[in-house]
């Protein structure tokens, strides 16, 4: 087990200051991370880690979050400055490095990432992006019974499906703008297929 068995104790303070509701999905997302993992042959504890961490900083309220990030050295772009329920990315990889313990790089940049995506992600990285988008709670995404039929075939199309999705989504919501990172994404996985 990675962590020497930690994944228990983390697991148990994630609980703790996530709602239930909250707390189902981080579930549902660390199995699926997990299931994704033995697919694809990326680590399984590994995957369950940033699964079960990915929102570990969702309870920070939101009008909190750009002061939290520019004390803890977070870089942000104008976009998450704008929209700071996407910091929570960020934010978490900090917690889960300061508050959890977490050195391993690519568990904190799955975390990192999770939310937006970037251009050629890791394995980790996809299986995090694809998951939280995919896990069982999930019900309102466009397309989402082709995704999850796809996450389990070709991991790169269904992360290229979940992009498109999502930037269709934002484009036509008045206030939002696109971040950079998940515009990067689609561009990047666009040019595959």
């Amino acid at each position: 087990m990675v962590l020497d068995g930690k994944y228990l104790e983390i697991k148990k303070a994630i609980k703790k200051v996530l709602d239930k509701e909250r707390y189902q999905h981080t579930l549902g997302v660390a199995y699926t991370a997990a299931s994704l993992a033995m697919k694809y042959g990326e680590d399984i504890d590994r995957a369950f880690i940033a699964g079960i961490l990915h929102d570990c900083a969702k309870n920070i309220p939101v009008d909190e979050r750009v002061t939290k990030c520019e004390k803890w050295g977070i870089k942000m772009t104008d976009v998450e400055r704008k929209n700071t329920s996407l910091l929570h990315a960020k934010m978490g990889a900090y917690l889960a490095k300061e508050q959890y313990g977490i050195t391993d790089p690519g568990i904190l940049s799955a975390v990192a990432y999770h939310t937006t995506g970037r251009a050629a992600m890791t394995l980790l990285e996809m299986i995090i992006y694809v998951a939280d988008y995919i896990e069982p709670n999930r019900d309102r995404a466009p397309n989402l019974k082709e995704i999850r039929r796809t996450a389990f075939e070709d991991i790169d199309r269904a992360v290229f499906l979940i992009a498109r999705d999502t930037i269709e989504y934002v484009s036509h919501k008045d206030s939002a703008d696109i971040d950079p990172a998940s515009m990067a994404v689609y561009e990047y996985y666009k040019n595959t297929f």
